[in-house]
């Protein structure tokens, strides 16, 4: 019973961190998908040079713990930066730069997660059959319309089950935002936990919080692939 009366007390906090933990990862997906779909045009690019920096982008970005990437970028980043510009000279002595934890930590995510949409929408681009591309091409259509009207359209359709996983991993790695202090779902949970000695409650309510958003990303993700399928035959 006491474990229920301070689940409910500190209740509030607890949606206040699912909200911000909702947040990031929307922002952070949408990133994502910006950082996967240049990554995958420039890895299908002729340009040899355009193609090999995409192509070390997203090796090692896939090969790199996302809380090393996560604290590289909100601590190192900054003190790298400071460091090089107080070496400019006594006039830039008191430069300081902190970076906003929702920023950093969207931004990171975004860039780390880019990297996996990368190679869903390049295998999505691959799967589209070539007779459609070069029956647009024949007929006279100009590359933003063809990417608008032909390639965009079958990609998604194609990409979807590869972006429902990828949101499905982004949205449990946005607990590692709680090593830098933004108050998601696990950082709100900790300082509850903390704070009534209830480690257990307050985990396994932010456990049962995440599988809450995971089961409403398996049904929106089924209905967004039955959308995207319509009308189109099974083999």
């Amino acid at each position: 019973m006491e474990s229920i009366a301070a689940l409910e007390a500190r209740w509030p906090t607890l949606i206040e961190g699912l909200q911000m933990t909702l947040l990031v990862g929307l922002v952070s997906m949408a990133l994502a998908m910006v950082f996967g779909l240049v990554a995958a045009w420039a890895k299908l690019s002729s340009l040899r040079p355009v193609a090999l920096a995409a192509e070390t982008y997203t090796t090692v970005i896939r090969g790199v713990p996302e809380l090393v990437l996560i604290l590289l970028i909100y601590y190192g980043v900054p003190t790298l930066l400071q460091t090089t510009v107080r070496q400019w000279g006594p006039g830039f002595a008191d430069f300081r730069l902190n970076l906003d934890p929702f920023t950093a930590g969207t931004i990171t995510l975004g860039f780390i997660y880019g990297a996996f949409a990368a190679e869903v929408f390049r295998g999505a681009f691959l799967a589209v059959p070539r007779g459609q591309i070069e029956a647009a091409v024949a007929s006279g259509m100009r590359r933003t319309l063809l990417f608008r009207r032909i390639l965009l359209p079958q990609m998604m359709r194609y990409a979807l089950p590869g972006l429902g996983n990828v949101w499905m991993v982004l949205i449990k790695a946005t607990a590692l935002m709680s090593v830098i202090q933004l108050e998601e779902l696990m950082r709100k949970a900790e300082i509850a936990a903390g704070a009534t000695r209830m480690p257990f409650t307050f985990f396994f309510a932010a456990a049962l919080l995440f599988l809450g958003i995971t089961a409403v990303s398996v049904l929106v993700q089924s209905r967004l692939e039955r959308w995207a399928n319509r009308g189109v035959r099974r083999v």
